[in-house]
């Protein structure tokens, strides 16, 4: 049998039922384009219960829709609030008080309030807040608390970063009664021990705890956390821990970071000492999963090569970072280093190491970073180190090479930055086949020989911010195209060299903060000098002519003498209410000391050996940080004042 069916008619019953079938599902549940009602109500208590937002970062937060208010985040398929993210820093912080009105957002999985000052001094938070339990993330960073989080039994991140828990004897146990946390960062929390018992570790799903910047005072191996097998980053920089680690690191097979730089015990920087020291013995056999180790700083004793040795083989490919500078580490740059052939950056400045470097670094291709200074290295550097394409940073300084840095060890340096070879012994011939590949960024070559005209290939270090060539027994006129190329330069430092010719007469377009072209023999007249320099030495040339006018607001240091300076002491000086150390000395300046000088904070001041008259200077009553003065072989007259026995800082006075 066949149906007709009236097409019109039919169009009109599919309509009809879509419709019905649209409107029980919006009764079901909300437009996803709106928030709920009673959730947006809550939000509207919490923000009354602000008091301060002065850079109005709830000004959102009205209409309708609080889904699309700033820091909210809700479901697209429920409406119900997930997240709220009121992170602050000082500049926006918010102040007040947190609203119980919270616990309606039952939905909350994420909350950020951390920078805020939204609990009074000296208080907690409020208790209510360990009742959310839907919660994943929370950051209270900076806000006093911790007992509320222990029933937060779905909490997989939590910060108290910042926040004082020295009186929370029972941390540890409080996080282990949290199993589905994921993530601790309880960085800089005053805490002093980690050696608390714990008799059954819950925390199996740990993989990242940051501890650093606290004071735990005592042996590390006795520490909770090693029994956090899960661990894949532990971060305990900036610590107190002494002692061998025996069988501490044995089951901490999943660790990829660990970070136990900066002992901040007490320290003498100068000898490297510490009263007690990290001792690298234990069993390291099962790190197969590390990438990074950081153990700078903490004054470690012993071989390099038997602390090299105890990494097992298994980490050789795995290893990223290697992070040793500032201990006592003795002995020869391992060759085994040659197997870590996934090495990014290299670090074991400051050490007690002797011997040439390996040429098996040259092999390391991945490396962007290879810090070797202040060591005792000898021998010659490896012509394969300039082969390593990615490196960015080369420090060699402050060792006792032999031997001559050639184009080869630059040919391949494409993507270098930074180079460090100041006091290396090493001579630097460089350009005779080509100019090097790189755009450096900051150069130190001082106390190197770098041939006795001005290097021609900086000409094209256009955007180097750091110049170090002082002490380069460089003997030639400063060239024209120099003040061009480091004009964005900071800091330049020419000194201790035989350059000699004029300077260009105003070099106030400079970016220069510091400034040194000291023991050359510059002559002519002095420029106007870059108006944000803070420290200017050209002492030891032989300029002449009067002082310029200067316009530079933030000097502290200015170091002009032995020239042959002449004329009177502009009173434009008298702006400079930064200065700290002013030296004229060993001029041939002529009249009065302005009157008008005010140097409120100044340390040090020479004028002495020139031709200065008038009588005693009476702004010197308001020095009173002036530790040396010296006023000697001029032509001042008078008596001295009663006051100068009031003034009790000198150290020298002439």
């Amino acid at each position: 049998m066949h149906v007709t069916t009236n097409a019109p008619h039919l169009l009109t019953i599919i309509s009809t039922t879509l419709f019905l079938i649209g409107s029980a599902q919006q009764h079901q549940q909300p437009d996803a384009s709106s928030c709920i009602h009673s959730e947006r109500a809550a939000l509207l208590s919490f923000r009354k219960g602000v008091t301060f937002d002065h850079t109005n970062r709830l000004a959102t937060w009205h209409g309708q829709d609080c889904c699309r208010w700033k820091g909210v985040k809700c479901s697209n398929e429920t409406g119900h609030v997930l997240e709220l993210r009121l992170r602050s820093n000082d500049e926006n912080a918010l102040s007040g008080q947190i609203s119980s009105s919270l616990l309606s957002l039952e939905h909350l999985e994420h909350l950020d309030l951390s920078g805020n000052c939204v609990v009074e001094y000296g208080k907690n938070i409020p208790s209510f807040l360990g009742s959310m339990k839907n919660l994943r993330y929370l950051n209270l960073s900076f806000i006093p608390s911790i007992g509320e989080v222990k029933n937060l039994q779905l909490l997989q991140y939590l910060s108290m970063r910042r926040v004082n828990l020295s009186q929370i004897f029972d941390w540890p146990q409080i996080l282990n009664g949290i199993p589905s946390l994921r993530v601790i960062d309880f960085h800089g929390c005053s805490l002093y021990s980690a050696k608390q018992s714990l008799p059954h570790m819950n925390l199996t799903k740990l993989h990242k705890l940051e501890l650093s910047s606290n004071s735990f005072y005592h042996e590390i191996a006795y520490s909770w956390f090693w029994k956090a097998t899960s661990l894949k980053y532990l971060d305990l920089s900036d610590h107190g821990f002494f002692g061998e680690f025996h069988d501490a690191l044995e089951n901490m097979s999943s660790l990829q970071v660990l970070d136990l730089s900066f002992n901040n015990r007490h320290y003498n920087l100068s000898m490297k000492v510490f009263q007690n020291n990290l001792v690298m013995k234990g069993n390291y056999k099962n790190l197969c999963s590390l990438e990074i180790l950081d153990l700078s700083f903490n004054g470690i004793n012993g071989d390099i090569n038997e602390l090299i040795g105890r990494l097992p083989p298994c980490t050789w490919d795995k290893l990223q970072e290697l992070q040793l500078g500032l201990n006592n580490f003795t002995g020869t740059l391992p060759n085994l280093m040659g197997h870590f052939t996934n090495l990014i950056i290299l670090d074991l400045t400051d050490n007690n190491l002797i011997g040439s470097i390996p040429m098996e670094l040259g092999y390391l291709s991945g490396l962007t970073t290879l810090h070797l200074g202040y060591n005792h290295l000898n021998g010659t550097v490896p012509t394969k180190i300039g082969g390593l394409a990615n490196l960015i940073s080369l420090d060699l300084s402050n060792n006792k090479f032999d031997g001559i840095i050639t184009d080869e060890h630059f040919a391949g340096l494409i993507s270098l930055k930074e180079i460090n070879l100041a006091s290396s012994n090493l001579k630097v011939v460089v350009g005779a086949h080509g100019f090097p590949p790189f755009r450096l960024q900051n150069a130190r070559f001082a106390s190197c020989t770098m041939g006795t005209p001005f290097p021609p290939w900086l000409e094209l270090q256009n955007e180097i911010t750091e110049l170090d060539l002082s002490s380069n027994a460089l003997i030639d006129k400063i060239p024209d195209w120099f003040w061009q190329t480091f004009s964005l330069a900071t800091d330049i430092d020419i000194s201790n060299n035989q350059l000699s010719g004029t300077l260009p007469a105003d070099l106030s377009g400079m970016s220069c903060l510091m400034l040194n072209l000291s023991s050359n023999n510059l002559t002519g007249t002095i420029p106007q000098f870059p108006r944000n320099i803070t420290t200017l030495d050209i002492s030891r040339n032989s300029f002449a002519g009067p002082l310029p006018s200067i316009e530079a607001p933030q000097l502290k240091i200015v170091l002009m003498f032995s020239n042959q300076i002449g004329g009177t002491i502009p009173e434009s000086f008298c702006t400079l209410k930064e200065l700290l150390d002013l030296d004229l000395s060993s001029n041939a300046l002529e009249g009065e000391i302005p009157h008008c000088f005010e140097f409120k904070d100044i340390t040090f001041l020479q004028l002495s050996n020139n031709s200065l008259s008038g009588h005693f200077p009476a702004f010197l009553r308001k020095c009173t940080y002036l530790g040396f003065l010296d006023l000697g072989w001029n032509k001042l007259f008078g008596s001295l004042p009663e006051w100068i026995g009031e003034v009790t800082n000198y150290s020298f006075y002439d």
